[in-house]
């Protein structure tokens, strides 16, 4: 038998596929389409076998289910700016991809861990966010908040299986994980500042720059998505991972220019020119994790500048030069 990781060659994924080989000795499934992943990510590994498919895919989804001891369903459409040019590939994915998933696991009664997001709090003032919070979301008309409530839907779906099928779900909620591998290419804002530091152009802050941010190192991220799928106190319940150190984007620029020398500047574009002028961004993102330290005994608390230096330790690593001919 194997552990399938639905998305396992995107960039939580892929550290995902790192614990495992450093904590079991099971194969590994991943199930990835490539289409915001990487196979550089995973090139190299021993013990995974790579299915090129989606989760969307029912067939296939269900035949690496039906392997494994374990699944852990990462995928699904990520960064605001893809939800954002593409809504409707952004539901699909989500919501028929998760049913897929779920499905698949009740029928084989597999233990199951689902991603979701702390963007399932929408606008929210109340920081930090407790998991039994009330959401604030934005209208329908608005692009942004489809993500928001695609993710609270799948959540209602694990919950929903767990009562009726007595399947082992667990529902994380990440908090804006970064770490090496990640790319900026979808709007994630750390890679996006480093690359333009470490390019000398300016960083490029949406509105004003005040608001804030609680950034969680990958590495803690999936400590705790492992832990807490083989915690069968965590099965049926939902946890927020993150780590509750906010800080504001301004503050955050600043902090990739000093650490990386730069002399780059800093500018700041109004959303209504990123985006649209429909579109709206919550001011506030802080977790109340004391669920999940009363769990698993720990919280993640990597402090902010060494997420910073092993990003631009990354970004700085020379391209090693192709041999002459």
């Amino acid at each position: 038998m194997a552990t399938l990781i639905t998305g396992g060659g995107g960039f939580i994924g892929s550290h995902l596929v790192d614990l495992l080989r450093e904590e079991t000795n099971e194969s590994i499934i991943i199930l990835d389409n490539f289409s915001t992943g990487t196979k550089d990510n995973i090139a190299g590994f021993d013990r995974v076998e790579v299915i090129n498919g989606s989760v969307c895919e029912s067939d296939i989804v269900d035949g690496a289910v039906s392997r494994a001891t374990e699944v852990y369903h990462l995928a699904a459409a990520v960064g605001v700016e893809k939800i954002v040019d593409n809504p409707l590939d952004s539901l699909q994915t989500n919501l028929e991809g998760t049913e897929n998933v779920l499905e698949a696991a009740a029928e084989h009664q597999v233990p199951t861990f689902i991603a979701s997001s702390s963007e399932v709090y929408g606008k929210s003032t109340a920081v930090p966010f407790a998991e039994s919070d009330n959401r604030i979301l934005g209208p329908t008309t608005s692009p942004r908040w489809s993500y928001a409530s695609a993710k609270a839907v799948d959540e209602a779906y694990g919950l929903a299986y767990h009562d009726a099928e007595d399947l082992p779900v667990v529902v994380g909620r990440y908090f804006n994980i970064v770490g090496p591998r990640q790319s900026g290419q979808y709007g994630m804002v750390i890679p996006t500042f480093v690359e333009q530091a470490l390019a000398g152009e300016p960083l490029t802050v949406y509105g004003d720059g005040t608001q804030t941010r609680s950034f969680t190192h990958v590495e803690e991220a999936v400590r705790a998505t492992y832990e807490l799928l083989h915690d069968p106190d965590a099965h049926g319940e939902v946890f927020n991972v993150g780590a509750p150190q906010p800080t504001s984007i301004n503050d955050l620029a600043e902090r990739v220019i000093e650490l990386t020398g730069s002399e780059s500047e800093i500018e700041h574009i109004p959303y209504e020119v990123a985006y649209d002028e429909d579109f709206e961004e919550p001011q506030q993102r802080e977790p109340d994790v004391s669920q999940l330290e009363a769990t698993l005994g720990w919280r993640p608390e990597t402090e902010l500048d060494r997420i910073l230096e092993d990003v631009i330790e990354e970004r700085r690593e020379p391209t090693v030069p192709e041999a002459a001919e």
